[in-house]
């Protein structure tokens, strides 16, 4: 594919060399990029598709890095990544030691602030403009927030926290019509000629002229400034930012180049705080992504499995909805991701999607519990982090049977470190009054559902962003019996090998490849798969079963190692059965890291969690 002016640009500085009569055809070669490479990596595809002009532009008004920009989540910089050095390295866009699927600071100077989790950039870019400010620096700060990330409510406490004296241009971009209605000719208009030169500057010369004219001035003054603002209300209604004190513009089309453009040079020129509204199209230029921007949001490069432990979890939850009406179901934004999204077509009144506000959903499912209804809150484990404090405050503590549904959990090995979920186990352990399970069956994931049902105290049911394993199923189900939670083992209680494997979860699939690998050298090697996290004392007793004899025992978890299961339960064992006082036991997790993965063949090796190091791991203990 030849991209005649895209070729040419390797930098910022290369970028506002082009001639303005270019930039559309620019736009159209970096779209046919995007296409192009987010096909064959996977990504977020509709949504960068849709930012084209708007990033472009905010590149040739704005001088990265002495201008800070700062986008929210981070996952529609693509084109941002390739004007800025980062164009040759999309072959290995969200690939192990690749370049990230959203803005990483220690990746580029350009990446201003690492993002991944949705409603930071007003506070992080609020940060920047106040640093400046206190430094004497007359850098500006944008900031890039879609209409979903509005929806959380760190937004609104920075919005409240804003000065109008900042060099702080926040770029509202709208793409599902949410926010507003204001797309009138009239309020087009006004947007036009808030952003002309002329306007601003007669505003400044007619203040500064009534100013000088005493009492009879500021009369003036605030006739106009009453009529001014009895014209915005009748065509804004009541407008948010211009009641905190902000500028307010907009709506601008943000695919209309030129308009953008002009805007964002006329918002840098006020020096204060400026509110910017566009609208821009999903998936622009890619007609399959126009018509289905959810289907491309964050496409995938390899098929998807037919089902996915989460759909075992959605459809248990509706059958139990059928004879239960006190069953609810309550996502953060991620109906479609968690699988919750055919409960809310069947039970429409049941189900509540609350937007970006994990916290929020948290606390709202507090209070369903308490008023005697059995929500089911589902949130990837990743953004369950966010809520920490309503879980322990508003949940546990009151013994309310909120039950968590925890999708994505482990490694995220596409998203990266902002989206691996390997905390979740580490702080819910340390939570009273909280059950934990983790089926690796949908068979198990239904059971649980069920029984969470009938339990009067806090619940979270943890599974991994994939189908079943079938060398899971195989060793540890194979006599069909997948439903029942618990512990299980690949021996016999009187017949201990010398080697023990104790895990959970997925990465049960490379404890059984380096079990293979021992077998192969001679070794006799068991494994112990517990499907109960929480209370810690059921699985440590059935453990301890299977124990009498062993010389060898290694925890394995897809988690953090510090205040993880396998220190906990190692810790459990070494105490309460002195008997296993010449046992070896050692644990394997990620150790006090945020698991960076690299570019080897099993991109777990460099988290020593690769089937090669947990054999190198059992051997040395």
């Amino acid at each position: 594919m030849e991209n005649k002016i895209l070729d040419s640009i390797n930098s910022t500085a290369d970028l506002k060399k082009v001639p303005a009569a270019d930039i559309p055809q620019l736009c159209g070669e970096i779209r046919e990029f995007l296409i192009e490479k987010v096909n064959k990596t996977g990504g977020h595809l509709a949504s960068n598709l849709g930012v084209v002009e708007l990033t472009v532009a905010m590149h040739r008004v704005f001088n990265s890095p002495e201008d800070h920009i700062v986008f929210d989540v981070g996952h529609q910089a693509y084109t941002h990544k390739i004007l800025t050095g980062r164009k040759e390295m999309f072959d290995t866009l969200r690939q192990p030691g690749g370049i990230s699927g959203f803005t990483k600071m220690s990746e580029s100077e350009h990446d201003a602030f690492g993002a991944g989790h949705s409603s930071t950039s007003i506070s992080a870019a609020l940060g920047f403009a106040e640093a400046d400010k206190l430094n004497g620096k007359g850098s500006h700060t944008v900031c890039v927030i879609g209409d979903g990330a509005y929806t959380g409510g760190m937004v609104h406490e920075a919005l409240n926290n804003c000065k109008s004296n900042l060099n702080l241009i926040i770029i509202l971009n709208e793409n599902r019509m949410s926010i507003s209605t204001n797309k009138g000719a009239f309020a087009s208009y006004l947007a036009k000629v808030r952003i002309s030169k002329g306007y601003t500057e007669w505003k400044a010369g007619t203040n500064s002229f009534l100013s000088h004219l005493g009492a009879f001035g500021r009369g003036i003054q605030r006739f106009l400034r009453w009529t001014k603002n009895k014209l915005k209300k009748a065509v804004y209604k009541n407008n948010y930012f211009e009641d905190l004190g902000l500028y307010y513009i907009g709506p601008v089309d943000g695919n209309d180049y030129k308009t953008i453009e002009k805007t964002l040079e006329e918002a840098k020129r006020l020096g204060r705080c400026v509110v910017i509204h566009t609208y821009t199209k999903k998936g622009k230029g890619y007609q399959p992504a126009e018509k289905s921007p959810d289907h491309f949001h964050n496409i995938q490069n390899a098929k998807a499995p037919t089902e996915k432990l989460r759909d075992a979890v959605a459809d248990e939850l509706v059958e139990c909805a059928k004879t239960d009406e006190s069953v609810i179901a309550v996502t953060a934004a991620m109906g479609i991701g968690t699988g919750l999204s055919k409960f809310g077509e069947i039970y429409p009144k049941r189900y509540f999607d609350v937007g970006i506000a994990e916290e929020h959903a948290l606390t709202f499912g507090a209070g369903l519990a308490a008023a005697g209804m059995k929500p089911y809150v589902a949130i990837y484990s990743t953004f369950l982090q966010r809520g920490y404090d309503n879980i322990i405050h508003d949940i546990a503590l009151q013994g309310l049977p909120v039950k968590l549904l925890i999708d994505r959990a482990g490694i995220a090995v596409g998203d990266g470190a902002t989206h691996h979920g390997i905390f979740d186990v580490a702080f819910l352990s340390h939570i009273p009054g909280i059950t934990l399970v983790a089926p690796v069956t949908c068979a198990g994931l239904r059971v649980a559902v069920r029984h969470s049902a009938e339990s009067d105290a806090p619940y979270a049911i943890r599974y991994a962003n994939s189908a079943e394993i079938p060398e899971i199923v195989d060793k540890f189900f194979g006599d069909g019996d997948s439903a029942e939670i618990g512990v299980r083992a690949d021996f016999s209680v009187t017949d201990a090998p010398e080697f023990v494997f104790v895990t959970y979860g997925n990465i049960t699939a490379k404890v059984i490849e380096a079990q293979k690998k021992l077998v192969q050298e001679g070794k006799t090697v068991g494994i112990i798969l517990t499907e109960i996290l929480k209370p810690i004392d059921d699985p440590v007793k059935e453990i301890a079963k299977y124990l009498t004899g062993v010389k060898k025992v290694l925890f394995v978890e897809e988690g953090i190692l510090n205040g993880g299961f396998g220190m906990i339960c190692a810790s459990k064992l070494r105490e309460e059965y002195p008997k296993f006082s010449n046992v070896k036991f050692g644990v394997s997790a990620i150790d006090d890291n945020f698991a960076t993965l690299s570019t080897e063949a099993d991109p777990y090796d460099s988290i020593g969690l690769s089937a090669d190091k947990l054999y190198d791991k059992i051997i040395s203990l």
